[in-house]
């Protein structure tokens, strides 16, 4: 049966090259060793996952759609390293020595690349399993696609969101409506923190409830604040939620795993 494995590539880069920067080397040594523990650790996900297929999933520079929809998305994050930008060329590279295409978007951001990839292969009944440790493709969490933490070795599943977040999978779009997710600076709703969101959501189930239920008079106070931020709420829900159905240009044969040989 099919099971494809998707390499968030740049959350497994940064980490692998922020382990680096804290010895003494020059950036040109904290790039070569970066890429060695990166092709060391491609070789491990492959010889555990045994995948049918593999991809790794790289964000190109792009302004995304939530950029546009949201000028404020993503503003403050830490840049990445000069040294790192001009060497993913070279890491790139490290993927295909190991038998693994790279995919690189200009027009979509790695997130939704990852979420369409893992939902298109599940719709058929076949795995996925994500290699990330960004809880936000929880979401996607189902009976055929897994995520993977490589550096905490842990997987994040049903379970993991239950005991973080008292919650369901499907629920967790609308938390993070709720909430807000500060990494990527989209806010939520003012006052409405994950613990109230949480009580919410586990009494009303979803945010389209909250909004019907906080217009009524009897409405408590976090539900009033709901209604008085609808627009807030319903853009947060926007941008958190993943795509899964951008048009990728090419199919499963393309990245089996082992790569078929050219004769």
């Amino acid at each position: 049966m099919p099971h494809l494995l998707i390499i968030d590539a740049l959350n497994l880069i940064r980490r692998l090259h922020a382990v680096q920067a804290q010895q003494a080397l020059t950036p040109a040594q904290a790039l070569l060793a970066t890429r060695a523990n990166l092709i060391n650790c491609c070789r491990k996900l492959l010889a555990n996952s045994e995948p049918t297929h593999a991809i790794a999933v790289f964000d190109g520079d792009i302004a995304s759609w939530r950029k546009r929809l949201y000028p404020a998305y993503k503003e403050g994050r830490t840049p990445m390293p000069t040294e790192l930008r001009e060497g993913l060329a070279e890491l790139q590279d490290a993927f295909w020595e190991c038998g693994v295409d790279a995919l690189l978007s200009e027009t979509d951001e790695a997130d939704d690349l990852i979420a369409t990839l893992a939902c298109g292969i599940a719709q058929h009944g076949h795995q996925a399993t994500i290699i990330s440790t960004d809880k936000g493709f929880c979401q996607l969490i189902s009976p055929h696609i897994q995520i993977r933490d490589y550096f905490n070795k842990r997987w994040l599943d049903a379970a993991f969101v239950q005991q973080h977040y008292g919650l369901a999978p499907s629920q967790l779009v609308d938390c993070w409506a709720l909430t807000g997710v500060s990494g990527s600076n989209i806010k939520g709703v003012p006052g409405i923190g994950p613990k109230t969101a949480t009580q919410l959501l586990q009494q009303y189930h979803d945010l389209a409830t909250l909004l019907d239920v906080g217009q009524h008079e009897a409405a408590s106070n976090a539900l009033r604040k709901v209604c008085q931020h609808r627009e807030a709420s319903l853009l947060a829900q926007r941008l958190v939620r993943l795509q899964h159905d951008i048009p990728l240009g090419f199919n499963l044969r393309d990245i089996r795993y082992p790569p078929a040989m050219d004769i």
